[in-house]
């Protein structure tokens, strides 16, 4: 959704509060966000100028572990929650093309996607959209685009690329996963990318980024330790390489250009229940 020529958003978008998904879209290059989802991202720019590419890498994890799922697993179902905008590669063109029967789900409250999500998936029978709260694994599991859609009773694909970093402490992040962890069957696998303080010489860049996310208009994003990333993979066997920065997580090809301090605050990790 471009923003209208008259300057004016829709009713149902506030503008006064930055969205998660526009900010997301804004750094990806897209068109469907506002004035307050780009001053996010312009701020941490100068600390960060690199910011855009915690986007890019977030996305580029999401499309290989679909692609991984899809080619060395035999799991046909994908619950993708925090699904965002739509923008190139969406999960369910990634999974379809190489699983014409696979069916997904995505997943989000946000009004902007919502709309979008509806109208993108309007001619793809396989495919549903859920408007529930993803903190609330309960009610995500028993939404009616889920249920009945979905065989919870065998493996689901469950994706939460670049959304429980936007988990306050207070939403009990660890044990939001462990709810959906229990929920799935064995043969399940999850897939998450998250913001990461690497306890290292970038620790400050992490710490400074969180500080700026949080105060500004979208309000949220932590960057978690390495132990903290890893238990939200409660009782998972871990695909190797297990929990490393995004990039790094089976790359297309040989790394030519030089990585960005930025590229290792986010992190990317896939964990099979047994």
């Amino acid at each position: 959704m471009a923003q209208p020529t008259d300057g004016r958003a829709p009713a149902y978008i506030d503008t006064t509060k930055a969205s998660i998904a526009r900010v997301y879209d804004y750094a990806l290059g897209g068109k469907d966000n506002y004035e307050v989802d780009r001053d996010t991202i312009e701020r941490v720019r100068k600390i960060a100028p690199e910011v855009n590419q915690l986007a890019v890498d977030n996305r580029a994890f999401l499309i290989r572990a679909a692609r991984f799922i899809a080619t060395q697993t035999s799991i046909t179902q994908y619950l993708d929650c925090g699904s965002g905008l739509p923008t190139a590669e969406n999960t369910h063109q990634v999974v379809q093309r190489l699983q014409p029967e696979a069916r997904i789900v995505y997943v989000d409250n946000d009004p902007t996607v919502i709309a979008h999500g509806r109208a993108l998936l309007e001619d793809n029978e396989l495919t549903r959209f859920s408007p529930a709260d993803i903190r609330d694994p309960e009610a995500v599991l028993t939404d009616p685009a889920v249920q009945g859609f979905l065989d919870l009773d065998q493996p689901v694909a469950l994706f939460h690329i670049g959304t429980i970093h936007h988990f306050d402490d207070a939403d009990e992040p660890q044990a939001v996963m462990a709810k959906f962890v229990e929920r799935l069957a064995p043969g399940s696998v999850v897939a998450i990318a998250h913001f990461f303080d690497p306890e290292d010489g970038d620790s400050e860049l992490a710490h400074r980024m969180e500080q700026v996310f949080v105060h500004s208009p979208m309000g949220s994003g932590r960057f978690r330790t390495l132990s903290e990333i890893q238990a939200l993979f409660p009782g998972l066997d871990m695909v190797d390489p297990g929990v490393v920065p995004c990039f790094r997580w089976w790359p297309d090809g040989p790394q030519l250009k030089t990585e960005d301090p930025v590229q290792r605050c986010i992190v990317g990790g896939i964990g099979i229940k047994r």
